[in-house]
Formats: C-alpha cells, sequence, structure tokens
C-alpha cells in the first residue's frame, strides 16, 4: 500500500509500445516510490525505480499474486496482435492472460486497476460525430482485435460487479504511435520486410481514399500520461483519448503533398485479403472491416476529470511516426527493437 517510500504500481506489457512510455513517465514521478515491469522477455533497459520480472500472461501457472501483493495500482498493457491466422493463440494471451490479471488482482487485494481497452472495443458508429464513453462496447465481432477487446469489457463488468471496492479504470485510446513504436509496428501489420522508406512523401504520388477510413491518433507518451493520472487519481470507469484532427486521406495528402484517389472498398479489401491469405501481410482483412467502421470518440470526459489533455496533435504525431519508419525508430526492448529495411 502507499507509504512514505511512495506509490508502488505493477505494470504487464512493460516493454511494449504503451508500456515503454507509462514505465518511463512513473519512474520520473516522484509520486511513485517503485514500478515492476511484467514482460515475456526482459530489456536492456534500467529506468530508475524500476525492477524487471519475466512472466508470460500465457501459462497457466504464471504467479501473479505474489508479483501483485502491496502494489498501489495494476496497469494492465500486456497483448498480443499475432499472429492474426491463429486466433485461439491471441485469445490465449490477451483474453485468458486478462481473466488471469484481473483476478490476482483481487486475490491480492490491489486497489486499483488500469486496463487497456481500445477504441476497437466500441461497436459500429459515426464517422462524422465523436461519440462519449456509453457508446456500446461490443466491438466488431468478425475482427479478432476487436472481439478480444468487447469480451473484456463484459469481463471487466462482471470484475466491477463482484469486487465492488477495487477501483477500475478502462482506457480507450485511438491508434497510438510514437518514434520509438515505427519499427515494432511495421511489423505487426505491414510485415518485417515492407520497406520503412516507403514512407517518404516524394515516393507516394496518390494515397488511396476508402471510403470509411476515417480514424483517431495519439502520442503514445500522451495516453501514457492519462494512465499515470489515473493511478493518482480517484476516477472509475471508462476513458476515451485521442488527438486532433481526425485521420483521412484527405488529411494525409495535405500532410505528405499526395493526392487522394477515390478507392472502392471492396477493391482495397480484395487486395488486403489476398496478401493476408498468402501471408505476406500480418494485418488482416476482418481488422481493415473494423477499421472502416470505428467511431470517432469525444475525450471530453478525460479533460474534465483527469485533467487530461494531448500534448500533440494527431498531424505531429504522424510525421514523428513517418520518421520512425524511415530511420527504423525503436527501443532498447525485445518487442521494440529498431529495424531499418530498405
Amino acid at each position: 500500500m502507499s507509504s512514505a517510500t511512495g506509490t508502488r504500481v505493477v505494470v504487464t506489457g512493460a516493454t511494449g509500445n504503451v508500456g515503454t512510455s507509462v514505465v518511463r513517465l512513473l519512474s520520473e514521478d516522484p509520486e511513485v516510490g517503485s514500478v515492476l515491469g511484467l514482460a515475456r522477455r526482459l530489456p536492456d533497459w534500467s529506468p530508475p525505480k524500476t525492477d524487471w520480472d519475466a512472466v508470460d500472461l500465457a501459462a497457466e501457472r504464471s504467479d501473479l499474486v505474489e508479483r501483485f501483493r502491496g502494489a498501489d495500482a495494476v496497469i494492465h498493457l500486456a497483448w498480443a496482435f499475432q499472429p492474426t491466422h491463429d486466433p485461439a493463440t491471441t485469445w490465449r494471451t490477451n483474453v485468458l492472460g486478462s481473466m488471469r490479471v484481473f483476478e490476482a488482482v483481487a486475490e491480492a487485494g490491489v486497489p486499483a486497476l488500469v486496463h487497456a481497452s481500445s477504441v476497437g472495443a466500441y461497436s459500429p458508429g459515426p464517422k462524422d460525430e465523436a461519440v462519449d464513453e456509453s457508446w456500446p462496447t461490443h466491438g466488431w465481432p468478425d475482427a479478432a482485435y476487436c472481439r478480444e477487446k468487447a469480451y473484456l469489457e463484459r469481463a471487466l463488468d462482471t470484475f466491477e460487479r463482484d469486487h465492488p471496492g477495487t477501483r477500475v479504470v478502462r482506457m480507450r485510446p485511438a491508434f497510438l504511435f510514437k518514434w520509438e513504436s515505427a519499427s515494432e509496428q511495421r511489423r505487426i501489420f505491414g510485415g518485417k520486410f515492407l520497406p520503412g522508406p516507403l514512407a517518404r512523401p516524394e515516393l507516394l504520388p496518390f494515397l488511396p481514399d476508402v471510403p470509411g477510413l476515417r480514424v483517431q491518433a495519439l502520442h503514445t507518451d500522451d495516453a501514457a500520461r492519462a494512465y499515470r493520472l489515473a493511478v493518482h487519481q480517484d476516477v472509475r470507469g471508462a476513458f476515451n483519448l485521442a488527438a486532433e484532427p481526425a485521420v483521412d486521406a484527405r488529411m494525409l495528402g495535405e500532410m505528405l503533398g499526395a493526392r487522394p484517389v477515390r478507392l472502392p472498398r471492396t477493391a482495397a479489401r480484395s487486395a488486403i485479403a489476398a496478401a493476408w491469405g498468402l501471408h505476406l501481410l500480418p494485418a488482416s482483412p476482418h481488422l481493415f472491416d473494423a477499421v472502416l467502421r470505428l467511431p470517432l470518440m469525444d475525450s471530453s470526459r478525460a479533460r474534465t476529470e483527469l485533467g487530461w489533455e494531448p500534448e500533440r496533435t494527431a498531424t505531429e504525431v504522424l510525421r514523428e511516426f513517418f520518421e520512425g519508419l524511415q530511420q527504423g525508430g525503436g527501443a532498447r526492448t525485445e518487442p521494440m527493437r529498431g529495424r531499418k529495411v530498405g
């Protein structure tokens, strides 16, 4: 529990895109006394006040209770995006692993659980107006990522009913990017051999403009600040996190100096499905279907109740990310290792 030594926080998935930002911010926070980062592979990175422990949440005998005991908060970020061709594997890590985390939080008596949900948990919604946290969270059932995020929303509904003394916060961020995540996200969504220099504006004479392809972006560090605020403040429930402006072909075209060209949904999906079916592209056509239907989010609650505000616009976020793609951006953890291709 909190003491003169400061708040003790445990972070799962501590070496990924969000985890590295959350751990760094917590290690710099004078109110935090210690951080325990949990990951499958220990990193070559030693921020202040931080210890590491190797844990695989997919393992049925992962001993989480003792690791959580005495913590003031558990921030649950661990997530596996691949293999997209084997949803049973991601289900074991993402859903069953998360259920183990929730159960261990209750058994260890941790006062606060901050869970990484996502815009992907939301049911299909509007692209011309923003929805608040009351929008249904049934996901897009054909996409494993959305299906798993939505299932965990229902699991947390049950957890909150059964453990009213535990403060549960659900973060629902937009798509998260930073320079250091570029290589990891290229591998996850584009494949390990996709050349990063393709992000150079001069190589993009036009951009495909697919109906419905309008989403939101956020800098990972801005999302991490919301997680840190949720540890210290007596808040509960869900918080949308997104930056302006919304990202679409017109916005990207202006940023990159490329001309948007209308492309029918069916043509774009057929190309993605063919590449995915041949194991040339990790991102599935089912996720593409979901992205076209995700609602835009209103982040007013995070601003008023958390005192949170993004420090970077979506345009600034994407410029930084594209530079990371070109330069092989990465960090000193296994999931985030940098690699320049092309």
